[in-house]
Order: C-alpha cells, then structure tokens, then sequence
C-alpha cells in the first residue's frame, strides 16, 4: 500500500456510490476437490454431516467472480483505492484463494485488503465502521467494501441458518469528502455532510433496538429516510418510519441492495439517511447515519 497521509482538515468518510448485481449459476470452483477437503476438515470435529448432493454437482459461487465485474464497474473513474474490505457470511467456495486480495487486483492503486467474516448481518456494518476508523488515522482517503453472499452451505449445520435465495454482491464506494455542518450535528448526534457514521452495541430484545434507531432517526432529522433490514422489517413501532426494508431471501446483502436501489433518489433530495440492522442470534444491534451531503 502506498504511503499514507493525514486526513485533510474537516474531512471525513463518505459513501459516494453503491452498486448491486444478482447472479444465477455457479462457479466451475464449486467442483474443486480442494473444497471437500477443506469443508470435510472444518466440520469433522463437531460431527456434521457433508451436503455431497451439492458436491458432487458443484453448487455455490467464488466470491472473487461474483464481485469482480461489479467491483471494475464502481472503481471505472481510475481514482486509486487504498483499502478493500471484503465481508461475508456465507462461506466462500473457495476457501483456499483469499478473494479480497484476489478483488483488489481489480481496484486502481494498491489497495490494503482483507476479509471479514463470521459477524452475522453485523459485518457489514463493521466493514464500513473500520473503514471511516482507517481513514481518520490517515490510511485511507477510498476504500471499497464489498459485500457478498452465496446460496451453498456444503455440510449440514448444527441449527437451522438462513441462506440466501440468490447470489448476491454489493460494492460500497467511500470517498474522502469535505464536512459540512448539518442538522444532525445541533441535535447532537456528530453527523456531518455526507459522511457515514456507524454505531453497533449490544442488544438482544426488540423494544430497546426500536428506541435506539428511533433515536438515530430524530438526530439524522425530520425528512431522514429510514432503511430496515429483516432483523427489525416486522417491528410495528418502525413501520410508519421505515422508507424501505430489504427484500427476503437475502440476509446479508438485501438492506444494501436497497440502499444502492433507492440512495441516487435520496442523494437528489438531499435527504439524509438511516439504515439498521439487528442480528438477533448475536445480539448486535448496527445503524448507519448518511448526512444529506454529496
């Protein structure tokens, strides 16, 4: 990665595009001998069974080929990008390839990459949350956090997992933008232009989740639209609030793929924006704050 500079004064983070793509088929790396051994060795201590009717017909997609198409597309204005973030829920079906290095051969410049995983519907949040922490010490002034998930679990899990219906990718373009005071900022909520701001904390019940993202709401000011992921879409007290929720049969990527669908129209109305999320299994709680800045 190059070297990196200070943030310019009065800068901060924000998401500048959002693109999503559905894809049908598979992968020809769902037939690899590589991932029966790799999936027989992840699951012979917790005894579960191997799916082999999705092995042996070759089932699932490699994230590297759902997304880089999509990736190429965000980042055509040639502008280098300095960090990739690469999260995920599903499993990848091709474990043995890290795919976030693999994607940021696609990106202008020579992006610092990694992948996160293992964080429920909370992941991307968090990818977007160590991004804006990436470029407030300085590493980054574009980062590029792509979401993925794939329909194939190839071994049967111990507890019943949601997967998704279709495969899915989504990209996130966070461009350094200047700062500019907002409403939000008088209400105390630290909100600035159109930089992103992500909060996530614990919480397992219903009724204080609706409190905090009816919260966030009231701090991004009166006009916000308000975007719900499947963990809280079927809350009552956020019904009459809620501008969009995301489709089902997408756990990890339909609240993006909402936001990449509707957020052009926002940006147009200057309306700021607020998208949330709850990860009841693991009790995280994650929203997003856009101020109704570029």
């Amino acid at each position: 990665m190059p070297a990196s500079s200070a943030p310019s004064p009065g800068t901060g983070l924000g998401i500048t595009r959002v693109l999503s793509a559905y894809t049908d088929g598979r992968s020809e790396t769902s037939l690899d001998p590589d991932l029966r051994v790799f999936v027989s060795d992840l699951v012979r201590p917790y005894g579960l069974p191997l799916r082999e009717d999705l092995l042996q017909k070759g089932a699932g997609h490699s994230y590297t080929e759902l997304a880089d198409a999509l990736l190429c597309e965000a980042v055509a204005d040639g502008r280098p990008v300095d960090l990739l973030i690469l999260a995920f829920d599903s499993p990848d079906v091709r474990p043995g390839a890290p795919s976030s290095l693999a994607l940021s051969r696609s990106c202008p410049g020579e992006p610092l990459a990694f992948a996160l995983c293992d964080q429920g519907t909370a992941g991307a949040f968090g990818a977007l949350r160590i991004a804006a922490a990436h470029h407030r010490t300085g590493g980054c002034r574009r980062a590029v956090v792509v979401l993925a998930e794939q329909t194939a679990l190839h071994y049967r899990p111990a507890a019943p997992v949601e997967l998704p219906q279709r495969h899915c990718a989504v990209v996130l373009v966070c461009d350094e933008i200047e700062e500019t005071a907002q409403t939000g900022a008088a209400h105390g909520s630290g909100e600035r232009g159109g930089c992103l701001a992500v909060t996530q904390e614990p919480c397992t019940e219903p009724g204080p989740a609706v409190a905090a993202v009816c919260d966030r709401v009231r701090s991004a000011g009166a006009d916000a639209a308000l975007v719900l992921d499947a963990g809280l879409a079927g809350e009552p007290a956020l019904g009459g609030a809620a501008t969009a929720v995301a489709p089902g049969g997408q756990p990890f990527t339909g609240l993006w793929t909402e936001l990449a669908r509707a957020l052009p129209a926002w940006r147009a109305r200057q309306r700021p924006v607020v998208a949330a999320g709850l990860d009841r299994r693991l009790g995280v709680l994650s929203t997003l704050t856009l101020g109704s800045g570029p």
